[in-house]
């Protein structure tokens, strides 16, 4: 039976009030006797989260929109699209299918896709939407997906888990084995049913933590969309003993910006040096990496402190990060704060510093925005130093 939801005229209405407040909207009469209010209301707030994150969805008619928050904890078709980019073969089994985004892009690259849910709404409506999207190499199974693989009994090129981080009894969480499923606990049973198991976490999770509950990590990817990290993918082989490969990428509008290293494998520390003609500082994909020395090595730059993560040279380098040119360095003295910088605009960071960018913001009645950066930050012999600076990239 066709849900009432589709109906032209609800359809109709929901699309015209895209944006609209639903507490404005609440206090209305439901138009629609053929479905509850709340409904309505529902995929209105749905689908105007999606209207940025997921502008395919938005723009396909007669698209079904679970609850606000599973649009929330779903990839972006960014972040999916990239993800596709890490696979290959002809067959793919999501075991924690939600909407079903990444197994749209997953899609284009393999033959067939499995996409299993445990919840029966959900995976009825990800059915509904597959259809509009004219995906037909998507295959829907309800139901618990450890009896699916069971059931299908073959093997498959990848396995991909995006274990859900609520558990009914601890509520949020952020340990891989307190997540559903448990894929600590179930890796070698997944292992029967395929080589390579891509797993995604929230960016939450440490990376030595996470180490330390899987067996068989090949490659760590970090991704960040428009410098805030979204995800962490976790790409398993069976067998596998080698070194870990960390891979960062920050997609941007503009660009795509990739840094890569085998985790641990520098001794080498990065260069000590003082301010230069240049600053760079990391995007988050490349901070939340913990790869520092690594940066300064393979870029050939220095650094101000062990734990300042800024990095300085006289000649200008493509760089995965914010370059700034310096223009001023003063210490951070209040002779000096108070003759060039008290009451002016200033874009504020801190990096390694004893004092919050609100309180430097209040003590030295510096307003926010305008065209200048600086950077409040301690030296390799423990100098506290403001950098003032103009934006390059």
């Amino acid at each position: 039976m066709k849900n009432p939801i589709l109906k032209p005229k609800i359809q109709d209405f929901i699309n015209q009030n895209i944006g609209v407040s639903l507490s404005q909207l609440a206090f209305q009469k439901n138009p629609f006797v053929e479905v509850e209010w709340m409904e309505v209301l529902k995929q209105i707030e749905a689908k105007t989260k999606a209207k940025d994150k997921l502008p395919h969805w938005f723009q396909t008619n007669n698209i079904i929109y679970p609850t606000k928050i599973s649009i929330e904890q779903t990839s972006s078709e960014k972040t999916a699209e990239y993800k596709s980019s890490l696979i290959s073969g002809e067959t793919l089994i999501d075991l924690t299918g939600g909407f079903g985004i990444d197994d749209y892009y997953f899609a284009k690259k393999i033959k067939k896709v499995v996409h299993c849910e445990i919840n029966s709404e959900l995976s009825s409506i990800v059915k509904h939407n597959l259809s509009q999207l004219k995906a037909s190499n998507i295959h829907c199974y309800e139901g618990d997906s450890v009896q699916t693989l069971q059931q299908l009994n073959q093997k498959w090129d990848w396995i991909y888990i995006d274990p859900s981080r609520r558990n009914d009894a601890k509520g949020k969480v952020f340990m891989l084995q307190d997540c559903l499923p448990n894929v600590p606990e179930n890796l070698p049973f997944y292992f029967n049913y395929s080589d390579k198991i891509l797993i995604k976490t929230a960016p939450l999770l440490d990376l030595s933590s996470g180490l330390s509950e899987l067996n068989n990590v090949k490659i760590i990817h970090i991704i960040a969309l428009e410098n805030d990290v979204k995800e962490l993918l976790w790409e398993i082989h069976k067998g596998y003993q080698g070194d870990v490969t960390i891979k960062t990428v920050n997609i941007t509008k503009d660009k795509i910006e990739k840094f890569d290293f085998i985790l641990g494998e520098s001794q080498e520390l990065a260069p000590f040096g003082i301010p230069k003609k240049y600053l760079y500082e990391p995007n988050s994909a490349i901070m939340k990496s913990g790869g520092f020395e690594e940066v300064g090595i393979q870029f050939n730059l220095d650094k101000f402190h062990k734990h300042s993560h800024l990095y300085t040279s006289d000649v200008l380098i493509d760089f995965p990060g914010r370059i700034f040119e310096i223009e001023k360095v003063i210490p951070y003295h209040k002779t000096e704060m108070k003759a060039l910088l008290e009451k002016q605009k200033a874009n504020i960071t801190t990096r390694n510093f004893p004092e919050t960018v609100e309180n430097i913001r209040k003590k030295w009645k510096i307003k926010d925005g305008g065209n200048t950066y600086c950077f409040f930050t301690t030296l390799e012999k423990n100098d506290k130093i403001v950098l003032i600076c103009n934006k390059i990239q």
